[in-house]
């Protein structure tokens, strides 16, 4: 398997990042709408930044997205096709947004992931993040807790 390559979120990307944020989030996707909402911030300027993991055949299996507004950042969304999770491409997607969140000199960066998912709580403990909170009810409508994790000055990673 070739490793997916990383570049910009496009408008003309929504339709399959739409196709894999149903499979992955059943429960609690994000709209279209929400999506053409956030691109429309990404340009010069702009408080967001979204990129898509694209496999050798340029289909969409990952994606991720970062708002950063002064001081602060927030990683918006984080999701890697079932086929290809456990092969390193959540963390490539994950080191792009601390390092745009570097870049953007973000003083911290949070975040929130279900408490029923260990494993990206994992992964984000290995990029330094640690709990700071819950938020009661947070995934609707299952009413899944989330827990809040920030990471404090993050830095570009030395190899990027």
């Amino acid at each position: 398997m070739t490793a997916a390559r990383l570049r910009p979120m496009r408008w003309w990307d929504i339709e399959p990042v739409m196709e894999l944020e149903l499979r992955l989030f059943p429960e609690d996707a994000w709209s279209r709408g929400m999506y053409w909402s956030e691109l429309a911030d990404t340009g010069p300027g702009g408080t967001r930044h979204y990129t898509v993991a694209v496999d050798g055949d340029g289909a969409v299996v990952g994606y991720a997205g970062l708002m950063a507004v002064g001081a602060e950042g927030d990683v918006q969304t984080i999701a890697v096709a079932e086929d290809q999770q456990g092969a390193g491409l959540g963390a490539r997607l994950l080191a792009d947004l601390v390092a745009e969140a570097a870049r953007r000199q973000c003083a911290e960066l949070l975040l929130e992931v279900r408490m029923d998912n260990p494993r990206a709580q994992r992964l984000y403990e290995r990029f330094g993040f640690e709990p700071v909170g819950i938020r009661r009810g947070y995934y609707q409508p299952a009413n899944v807790d989330a827990l809040v994790m920030r990471l404090d000055n993050p830095k570009e990673p030395a190899d990027g």
